[in-house]
C-alpha cells in the first residue's frame, strides 16, 4: 500500500468514526442508489424522466372525495422524492422501510419533487 492510499484509508476511517448515524445511513443509501443505477434525488429537475432508488420513509393514504391517493416519500440519502399513486388506497409491498426503484417524470408540488403514478420495482427484503 502506498503512502497516498494509506492516507485515504485513514481519512475514510476517521470520517466514519466521527460521522453521525444519520450521515452514515445517508452515505450507505447513496451508494446503494448508485449501484442500482438511480439518479441522485438532489439532481432531479422538473420535467426530467428519471430513475431513483432508495428507501420509503413514509406511506400515507389520503382519502379525498374526488380522487384518493397513496403517497410515499422515497429517500436516497441525498433528497426526498414523493411518489404519488392516484386512485389507489393500497399497493402490496409499498410500506415504510421498503427499498425500491421508481421511474417517471419529475413534477414539483409545494416545492417538493413528485413523481405521479411511477413505474416501480420492489427490492427483495433484506
Amino acid at each position: 500500500m502506498t503512502t497516498d492510499e494509506s492516507r485515504v484509508s485513514l481519512r475514510r476511517l476517521l470520517q466514519r468514526l466521527t460521522a453521525s448515524e444519520a450521515e452514515i445511513e445517508a452515505q450507505e443509501l447513496q451508494r446503494e442508489s448508485a449501484e442500482s443505477g438511480g439518479m441522485p434525488a438532489r439532481q432531479c429537475m422538473r420535467g426530467q424522466v428519471v430513475s431513483v432508488a432508495g428507501r420509503l420513509r413514509t406511506v400515507v393514504y389520503t382519502p379525498r372525495t374526488n380522487l384518493p391517493t397513496l403517497e410515499a416519500d422515497l429517500y436516497d440519502g441525498s433528497d426526498v422524492v414523493t411518489l404519488v399513486w392516484l386512485g389507489r388506497r393500497h399497493i402490496a409491498g409499498i410500506e415504510p422501510g421498503r427499498h425500491l426503484t421508481a421511474r417517471g417524470r419529475v413534477a414539483v408540488r409545494d416545492d417538493r419533487k413528485v413523481i405521479y403514478n411511477p413505474y416501480y420495482e420492489l427490492e427483495s427484503p433484506k
